[in-house]
């Protein structure tokens, strides 16, 4: 979790932050029982079920933890190389069930594909292309012990179409035109979307299938 980051620091629970692992504990023992993932932005709150001071921190930085069985979610800020998990309620919140999320990433993935065609995005970014040949070998990203299969998989395709999203809206340093970049724009929200929400329920256990 800490990654390169100097360190992690849970804030707001009883008044300075703790360290990481403390402040974990402190949330175990004020009720938590799973921590799950969102991915909001503007427009889609994924993972996102309120109040609304809760949604606009994360909006903000289009990220959050929400801690199942305490009521609280958390938000990362950056201080320095330390990273800061500031505490706020939180309410319980809807999700996309494995199954619908593994669904809409599927349907999203054709149509998506057949648009890029369509605006000649190969021509200008060509690893979009491999990207797209590739979906065939899923790079299975790692995960902790008792993480069912079929979630680590959708993670895998869910960041698998995310990277096609990235590399498809990167400016060509004017060789594509403003029009042309907002045609791909509109043509990726669906996959960007489904992939959000494929990754949001991936990383949250409510909705693992049992």
């Amino acid at each position: 979790m800490r990654g390169d980051d100097a360190q992690h620091l849970v804030g707001g629970i009883d008044g300075a932050p703790d360290g990481l692992l403390v402040g974990l504990g402190r949330l175990r023992t004020s009720g938590a029982v799973s921590f799950g993932l969102a991915l909001p932005i503007e427009g889609d709150p994924v993972g996102l079920g309120g109040p609304p001071p809760f949604n606009h921190a994360a909006l903000a930085v289009g990220e959050a933890v929400v801690v199942a069985g305490a009521g609280v979610g958390l938000v990362p800020s950056r201080t320095g190389a330390a990273v800061v998990w500031d505490v706020h309620q939180a309410s319980r919140r809807q999700l996309p069930d494995v199954g619908e999320a593994e669904r809409s990433l599927r349907a999203a993935l054709p149509s998506v594909a057949d648009a890029l065609a369509r605006l000649e995005v190969a021509r200008w970014r060509p690893e979009v292309a491999d990207e797209l040949m590739n979906l065939r070998h899923l790079h299975v990203p790692a995960a902790p012990a008792g993480v069912p299969g079929r979630v680590v998989e959708l993670a895998g395709r869910a960041f698998q179409a995310l990277a096609i999203v990235d590399l498809a809206l990167v400016d060509d340093g004017g060789a594509v035109s403003a029009t042309e970049i907002a045609a791909r724009r509109d043509a990726l929200l669906p996959l960007g979307r489904a992939a959000r929400r494929a990754v949001v329920a991936a990383g949250s256990p409510e909705v693992w299938p049992g």
